[in-house]
């Protein structure tokens, strides 16, 4: 068994400091409320612990843990203020109850726009049904993405170390979870996909990357790394399945809101992210693509063009040279999730955080037994002409 890792108090204390002045930042420059408060408490928590750290790593954890979420979540939760996402989720969870719809028809304002898929209405659901705190879709959010971790490190049953409660304590994590949680399923339900796929999993896989791709298409990358993770280290038919499961899953899922609202479902998920529909989206960080496409329409067109080559280089890559291991699939998915954010014509610093997530995620408990974990998937798979090197595979 090999010990559990902690970063050495030194660097910890540097890493604790460095969140102190992000969190300080929004105070300073942010102008929407849930984000001023949220840095003025987390700033207090990460500076307690860089302080902390030197004597105590768990006295740290904690004090960061309080800081940057217990006391910002419930202060927000309590009070009913949240970023927009909030409300929009929660309003699509009463509408699919209440008529079976997601969408505002023919929406007037930024604040009636949805751009989501169908599963992201599931988490307003306890909003509708159970009202109150206990209802808030954040809490909900935040459920899924540590199930989809914690679920993941089970199935591939690597050891402990310390990095996952030092990822929820960052920023990384407690801002999304505190002022809006949007992001938190999809990234819990791509932490699972990965690991059933490098467990050797399909049909879990599959199911996984389904949710997620029913929460917002921008998880659809990482059924083609998932499928190439299968295809390298258990051969054609799991991968097939993994495919298969996702595709159909998908299509189970959202058919219904297509066929109810299409127009409706092209205008607030495609067009309005994009930047093409005729309320301009508020996400207006920039980055490259916006930059671009706010050029003119021949920059639109180019930041598109240039999505569509990112694209094509991160498929060729896993062509060429598949993921062999849940890190490295981890880290292909984050590098095509951070091109097709930093290239989108319509994006946010935020966006950036889930590629973070993912990479350090399969970190948190891979790296110390990466070599053994390889060897036991490759040792199960048909076909290997030896231990650690599937059939094929040049020696």
């Amino acid at each position: 068994m090999t010990p559990s890792r902690t970063p050495q108090a030194p660097w910890a204390s540097v890493g604790w400091l460095l969140a102190t002045a992000w969190a300080l930042s929004f105070p300073l420059f942010s102008t929407l409320g849930p984000h001023r408060l949220w840095g003025c408490c987390a700033a207090v928590g990460y500076l307690a612990a860089a302080v902390l750290t030197v004597r105590s790593p768990r006295a740290a954890l904690a004090a960061s843990l309080t800081g940057a979420i217990a006391v910002p979540l419930l202060w927000l939760v309590l009070s009913g203020q949240g970023q927009s996402e909030v409300t929009v989720i929660e309003r699509s969870g009463r509408l699919l109850l209440e008529t079976g719809r997601l969408y505002v028809d023919h929406p007037a304002g930024v604040e009636e726009y949805t751009p989501y898929l169908t599963g992201m209405a599931l988490f307003g659901i306890p909003r509708a049904v159970l009202g109150g705190p206990l209802g808030d879709a954040r809490l909900w959010c935040a459920a899924a993405l540590f199930g989809g971790m914690l679920a993941g490190r089970r199935l591939l049953g690597g050891e402990r170390s310390g990095l996952l409660p030092l990822l929820v304590a960052s920023p990384v994590v407690a801002l999304p979870l505190v002022v809006s949680g949007v992001d938190l399923p999809l990234a819990g339900l791509l932490c699972l996909a990965l690991a059933a796929a490098g467990a050797g999993r399909p049909a879990l896989a599959g199911a996984a990357l389904a949710g997620a791709c029913a929460l917002k298409w921008t998880a659809l990358p990482a059924v083609a790394v998932a499928v190439a993770l299968l295809a390298v280290c258990r051969g054609r038919g799991p991968a097939v399945r993994c495919a298969l499961v996702a595709v159909l899953g998908s299509a189970a899922l959202i058919l219904p809101s297509a066929v109810l609202q299409p127009a409706e479902l092209l205008r607030q998920v495609f067009a309005f992210p994009m930047g093409r529909a005729e309320v301009p989206t508020p996400a207006s960080s920039p980055l490259p693509g916006h930059l671009l496409a706010e050029l003119g329409s021949w920059g639109w067109y180019v930041t598109a063009a240039l999505l569509v080559l990112g694209g094509l280089a991160v498929a060729v890559s896993l062509w060429a040279r598949p993921p062999r291991t849940v890190v490295a699939a981890a880290d292909r998915l984050a590098i095509g999730l951070t091109l097709a954010f930093a290239l989108a014509p319509a994006g946010r610093f935020g966006y950036l955080a889930l590629p973070l997530l993912l990479s350090v995620w399969a970190r948190s408990f891979t790296v110390a037994d990466a070599p053994a974990t390889a060897s036991r998937i490759v040792a199960r798979s048909p076909g290997t002409t030896a231990p650690g090197k599937p059939a094929g595979q040049r020696a």
